[in-house]
């Protein structure tokens, strides 16, 4: 692996290239690009570089064509490659992965699933790079120790093939679920369907879309990138489970697959660090002109929880009333307002200053509901 990796794209137009190099080269990875498939051949022969980003449809010589030469080529082979196309039809996507592609992409680029696809692709060319540096020395010493070199090689296989399926987990699953799969080693029974109370948190961006509608494209997934990466850190730190991204919204559970007694607690004072760390872009956002707002909404109650989708694309998912009673409690916050149901102030009454709202009528719901606005989190003494 090259410090920082190098990434090579391929691409006709090049306002792709433009926007990939710009993307990757603001996560620090080192990028060289090519116009058509012959430039890179020649470029990936000369660079070797950790990964190939490769559209497919190419003048002179297509991605497909491409990567058969790339997988035939002993000193190219192990370089992934990341197939790129636009195309709605999985004709070709099915063609480039049976052609040898390690992946693929569909343009317009969303940026989170593109770093995450890079991650992966680079994860696995250095577990590659590693394996094939210690297999090159235990082939110098095989003759003095051969016992020794057949149970290190068990234990690296083990160990990769464990990598690669936390990877490939990781890729569709929250980081609690995945984990939990590895360790118990019985995926399908954690994630069968159960039933289950738990706390789920909404929240987004208030004036979002009108934002995305007249900013540049860099400039909208600069400030996700920048709001993702506050709220995450507060996600991690109250040990919530992110259970997906909606466009600017973001859903978060307590309670599941990790069970928490205090799960209502969690939640609340998780939105009250995220209110205060979002302040702080806020006022960064508005020296740059762009008007945005953070609403949430909190919800509690007993919700199907388990494995959605078919067997090549899977999510962990939380169905039932209480998600969109969250929703839509979120859908009522004004900017900075945090908004919780009735049973969620009933678990948490001691430890906050709230303010009853009334009964809200909301979308869905046949009757009004009452809403209470957390105005100060204090949470336990000592």
């Amino acid at each position: 692996m090259h410090d920082p990796p190098r990434i090579l794209a391929v691409d006709d137009t090049p306002e792709n290239l433009e926007i990939l190099r710009m993307r990757l080269e603001a996560n620090g990875y080192e990028v060289a690009t090519a116009a058509d498939g012959e430039e890179g051949l020649a470029k990936a022969r000369d660079l070797k570089p950790d990964l190939i980003l490769l559209d497919i449809m190419m003048p002179k010589l297509d991605g497909i064509a491409v990567v058969r030469i790339l997988k035939q080529d002993d000193s190219l082979r192990s370089i992934p490659v990341i197939l790129v196309t636009a195309k709605a039809d999985t004709r070709d996507v099915v063609e480039g992965l049976d052609a040898g592609g390690d992946d693929y992409l569909t343009k317009p680029f969303e940026h989170q699933a593109l770093l995450a696809r890079v991650r992966s692709m680079l994860r696995q060319k250095a577990l590659h790079d590693t394996v094939a540096s210690q297999a090159k020395r235990l082939e110098d010493q095989a003759a003095q120790l051969s016992d020794w070199n057949r149970s290190l090689e068990q234990t690296v296989a083990e160990q990769v093939t464990e990598l690669e399926r936390m990877a490939r987990l990781r890729r569709f699953l929250p980081e609690q679920v995945a984990d939990l799969i590895v360790a118990a080693g019985n995926g399908d029974a954690l994630l069968q369907s159960h039933r289950r109370e738990v706390t789920v948190v909404f929240c987004d961006l208030r004036g979002f879309t009108a934002f995305a509608e007249t900013a540049e494209p860099e400039e909208v997934m600069t400030v996700l990138a920048e709001y993702h990466s506050c709220l995450g850190e507060q996600i991690v730190r109250h040990e919530g489970t992110l259970e997906r991204f909606v466009g600017d919204g973001i859903v978060v559970v307590f309670n599941d697959p990790l069970p928490c007694a205090d799960h209502s607690e969690r939640a609340v004072s998780m939105a009250a660090a995220m209110r205060d760390a979002i302040d702080g872009h806020s006022e960064r956002w508005r020296k740059r002109d762009y008007l945005l707002g953070f609403g949430i909404g909190i919800a509690r109650g007993h919700a199907t929880i388990g494995r959605i989708g078919f067997d090549r694309r899977s999510d962990y998912a939380v169905i039932g009333t209480v998600s969109n009673h969250a929703a839509r409690l979120c859908e009522a916050a004004k900017s900075r307002q945090i908004l919780v149901s009735q049973r969620v102030l009933g678990a948490v009454e001691s430890l906050v200053e709230s303010v009853l709202l009334g009964d809200l009528t909301l979308k869905g719901f046949r009757r009004p509901m009452p809403a209470y606005e957390i105005v100060r989190w204090f949470g336990r003494p000592g």
